[in-house]
């Protein structure tokens, strides 16, 4: 799964990367991202691409009245095709999550700890979660934008820690799913899959990364104390 995440770099190296436009946004560097928080996601609209700021916790809309049941926050990728609340996300609202690396936290047989761990690429590059959006327009004509991190089996690195992970695009992948006329759902159920593990890398960082509240670089500082310190 994937419950918190970093986008850490500046935002011209964001454009550079992801060729977007950008139109009244405010963006900053974020160690210690999680759900509920408005989160800068790429769409492509018109044929251009451009950067909007949702909601992550993809809300149900059964109707215009209110969203139902609890935002969700991950989207399995094996079943994107086979849920109707997800179906037509999946086939023309889907959108990258630009990152640098996310969050998992492991639990130790026997004990209520619970260690946390980063995930990034070795070459220390960004890349993109696949992300499927909704929009519910409100009574009073506001909309709410929101999206779900489309997630895969764990590969080989990261299983050890939880057995599901985001599911990282290929930068070479990226426009397929960006663009909202491109329809095949098989082709792009093949994008949904674990990104190699010999291209990535984890390391233990502080607890302080466990409450939402704290969003600094000290989120991603290497951790090694002795695990009795943590221990209450």
């Amino acid at each position: 799964m994937c419950g918190r995440f970093a986008q850490t770099k500046e935002l011209t190296i964001l454009i550079s990367r992801f060729n977007f436009i950008i139109e009244d946004l405010e963006i900053r560097k974020r160690y210690n991202i999680a759900p509920g928080q408005d989160v800068a996601v790429i769409v492509k609209e018109g044929g251009v691409r451009k950067l909007k700021m949702m909601r992550w916790g993809l809300a149900s809309f059964p109707s215009r009245e209110k969203p139902k049941g609890g935002a969700r926050i991950n989207a399995r990728g094996e079943t994107l095709a086979a849920k109707s609340g997800l179906l037509q996300s999946f086939k023309a609202k889907r959108c990258l999550v630009p990152a640098d690396g996310y969050y998992e936290w492991k639990k130790p047989p026997g004990t209520k700890e619970k260690i946390p761990y980063f995930f990034s690429l070795k070459n220390g590059e960004l890349f993109a979660f696949a992300g499927i959006w909704d929009a519910w327009r409100k009574p009073e004509g506001n909309a709410l934008y929101s999206f779900s991190i489309v997630t895969t089996t764990a590969n080989s690195l990261a299983f050890p820690i939880h057995d599901r992970m985001p599911a990282i695009l290929e930068k070479e992948e990226e426009s397929a799913w960006l663009d909202p006329e491109f329809g095949d759902m098989n082709k792009l159920s093949e994008l949904i899959k674990p990104y190699p593990a010999e291209e990535m890398e984890t390391y233990e960082v502080s607890p302080f990364v466990n409450s939402s509240k704290n969003d600094s670089p000290e989120c991603l500082r290497k951790f090694s104390a002795p695990r009795q310190e943590l221990l209450f």
